[in-house]
Formats: C-alpha cells, sequence, structure tokens
C-alpha cells in the first residue's frame, strides 16, 4: 500500500506541475503580446485619421487664383503675375487672391441637387506655396525660391474670395532672386508656384483644396 500510494503521490505531482507550466505564460509569448497590443493601437490610431480626413462630404474647389506686383498697387487679378524683384530700391511682397465654392461629393440629382449646410462649410486655416520650375531645376535657395507656409483664415459658405502672400519680401532678399537685381528684366526667372489651401468642414474633418500661378521673376525696372 505504501508502495501504490508513493506511486500515485509522484503521478499527481507530475500532473500539478505540467498544468501550472501550462498556466503560466513564457517569456517570449508576454513579449509577442505586448508588441501586438502596440501594434493594434498604432494601427487603430492611424485608420482614425484616415477616416478622419476622408469623411467629409464637402469639396473646395479653386475656382481662380490670381496676383499683382507687391507695390504697384494694382488689384491682384492677373493669372500670370511679373514679379519685380526690386521697385524703386524696395522690395515688396506680391498678393494673391484666391477664389473657392464649395461642391459634394454626392451632389445628388438635378430634381434633388444637394445644398449645403452649416455643416458643410469650409474653413480655411492655412496654405502652402512650393514653387517650381519645368526644366527639372528645383533646389530651393539656388533654382528657386524657398517653399513657405502661411496663415490664412477665411470660410467658404457658397464661394468665397481671400487675399494671402504668394511671394514673400524676404524671398527677393535670398539667392535666387536677389541675383536678377540690375537685370533689366533681361534674366528672369520662370516658375509655376503650387499652392496647397488646408482646413477643415465644421464637422472637423479635414479639407484641402490645390492651385497653381504662373510667376516671371526679374527686376522689371522703375515705371
Amino acid at each position: 500500500m505504501r508502495l501504490v500510494s508513493a506511486m500515485w503521490d509522484g503521478s499527481e505531482t507530475r500532473r500539478r506541475a505540467s498544468r501550472t507550466r501550462s498556466a503560466t505564460p513564457t517569456r517570449a509569448g508576454r513579449v509577442v503580446a505586448r508588441v501586438g497590443a502596440a501594434l493594434c493601437l498604432l494601427g487603430a490610431v492611424s485608420c482614425n485619421e484616415l477616416v478622419r480626413a476622408s469623411r467629409s462630404s464637402t469639396i473646395l474647389v479653386i475656382e481662380r487664383i490670381g496676383a499683382a506686383g507687391g507695390g504697384t498697387g494694382a488689384p491682384p487679378v492677373q493669372t500670370l503675375l511679373d514679379s519685380d524683384v526690386v521697385l524703386r530700391g524696395f522690395v515688396f511682397p506680391d498678393i494673391a487672391r484666391v477664389t473657392t465654392r464649395l461642391a459634394f461629393k454626392s451632389p445628388g440629382t438635378s430634381e434633388n441637387p444637394a445644398s449645403p449646410t452649416s455643416a458643410n462649410w469650409v474653413t480655411v486655416t492655412g496654405y502652402r506655396v512650393v514653387y517650381r520650375r519645368t526644366d527639372g531645376r528645383n533646389t530651393a535657395g539656388v533654382d528657386v525660391p524657398y517653399p513657405f507656409e502661411g496663415g490664412v483664415t477665411f470660410t467658404t459658405i457658397d464661394i468665397a474670395s481671400a487675399e494671402f502672400t504668394l511671394v514673400r519680401a524676404q524671398a527677393k532678399l535670398e539667392q535666387p532672386l536677389i541675383s536678377l537685381r540690375n537685370g533689366g528684366g533681361a534674366v528672369p526667372i520662370s516658375v509655376i508656384a503650387e499652392v496647397t489651401f488646408f482646413g477643415h468642414d465644421q464637422t472637423g474633418a479635414a479639407v484641402s483644396a490645390f492651385g497653381t500661378i504662373g510667376i516671371n521673376f526679374a527686376d522689371f525696372g522703375d515705371t
């Protein structure tokens, strides 16, 4: 009886130890679980950002970008800008005007067209300007002025317009524009200004719009 009891006690001890090992997670298992949880959290954040950026039912359409040379007093209506790098011994920023309107991803039908509500209004809060040459020479500070971001706030309810700085005054004091001085307009630099406006509708969904305008930089001389 003592021998049988000893054998039973040994088997029960081994079974309990096996259950304990099975119930206790290994170090590798704990690491995998933590990494998996972190990836799930990161994926959830990224997905939420994508959903937030794409869930607006409103499209912001740029109908027109016009500009005027700084210091001329002309209205910003020209769709091709001749930008003077120095005028009467001074440098001036070039101002542009953008006209925007609302459109819908689902415009409805001719009998029942979609119409904007206050939730669809788009508030622009800033913009970005990048200069590009068509010959492929696009090194900022060497071939084209430096890109920049600016602040502007306006809300498009149906159609709206706002003015913004297209060329900063300090760009005319930096390369490559400062090298155009005293050239009499004989050595221009022609670029395309790519302007991206960004903001949100009134539900917080991100909205952006993209437009371009051509610019000829030169020292055109005082008139």
